[in-house]
């Protein structure tokens, strides 16, 4: 990965800098483009008054959407079982590379 350069995007008209690789910037691109989408549709939708507030207001409905889609935290404990279901087949193939050493 390339080290982080700094390139500009822009929020609701807004030109802000960030630094980012430039195998990154695609998709940081679209997290800007949905980002922006989401603030414009609260600002022409609602009476929230502010950049910080719409921000905040996006941000919200962002983290909502992303965890009623059972991406994320939702999800750990499905990961857990299936790390624990592997675990358990490593310990049992190991197991039976220890009985082929052990044998006279």
């Amino acid at each position: 990965m390339t080290a982080p350069r700094t390139i500009e995007i822009n929020l609701l008209g807004r030109t802000f800098k960030v630094p980012c690789s430039k195998e990154e910037e695609p998709e940081l691109i679209a997290a800007v483009e949905y980002l922006d989408g989401k603030m414009r549709a609260i600002r022409e939708n609602s009476k929230v008054i502010g950049v910080e507030r719409i921000a905040m207001m996006a941000g919200l409905n962002i983290a909502h959407e992303l965890l009623s889609s059972g991406v994320g935290y939702n999800r750990e404990p499905e990961y857990r079982e299936k790390i624990m279901a592997m675990e358990a087949e490593l310990d049992h193939a190991l197991a039976d590379q220890d009985k082929l050493f052990d044998q006279p």
